[in-house]
């Protein structure tokens, strides 16, 4: 009888504990190259809303509540991540431009500086994903707007709402490498 309550008492832990969660990553995603920009372009650290700063994957902020995925994470935390994806978007984009990420171990007097506050980034009411953000370009000539994108992931699956989150990144890479060309444009 004693047997039986140890082997019993070594399986609930076992039973109690959660699987692993999913890990995702957003992925640089290819865009037009454009060849008029600034040498040396330095990306600050993306500024998140708060209700995006968790692991877990936030589905919706729609109807005043947030809808997390529970066991589905995040891989890196979601700001460093942006960084590190728009920096890679950017350097595709802008083949003749030194693109770094202000946290990375590289320093270098920018030309222009990139700044990014994301406002929203999740599922909107009619089931695409919204990015909303500011955008700052500082440098000789400042330039700022704001930035909203959609896309429509391909099915109701964690990976195509990732998918469709990374669309959006490289939508908005489009975006900030246009002003930094409009920018070196508008400065001759």
């Amino acid at each position: 009888m004693l047997s039986r309550r140890v082997l019993l008492l070594a399986t609930l832990p076992a039973a109690c504990s959660s699987p692993n969660p999913t890990l995702y990553v957003l992925a640089p995603e290819p865009g037009a190259v454009l060849t008029a920009a600034p040498q040396t372009i330095d990306v600050r650290p993306i500024s998140l809303a708060r209700y995006l700063e968790r692991s877990t994957i936030v589905r919706s902020s729609e109807g005043y509540r947030v809808d997390v995925l529970a066991n589905e994470w995040w891989g890196e935390p979601l700001d460093s991540m942006m960084m590190r994806v728009l920096v890679l978007d950017l350097t595709q984009r802008l083949p003749g431009s030194a693109v770094y990420g202000d946290t990375g171990a590289i320093t270098t007097p920018p030309d222009a500086t990139v700044e990014v506050n994301v406002q929203r980034f999740d599922l909107g009411r009619d089931g695409a994903v919204l990015l909303a953000a500011q955008v700052a370009i500082e440098g000789p000539a400042a330039l700022a707007r704001g930035v909203s994108l959609t896309v429509r992931p391909a099915d109701g699956s964690t990976q195509a709402l990732v998918a469709a989150m990374s669309a959006a990144t490289g939508q908005l890479a489009d975006t900030i490498a246009a002003m930094l060309a409009d920018r070196r444009a508008t400065r001759r």
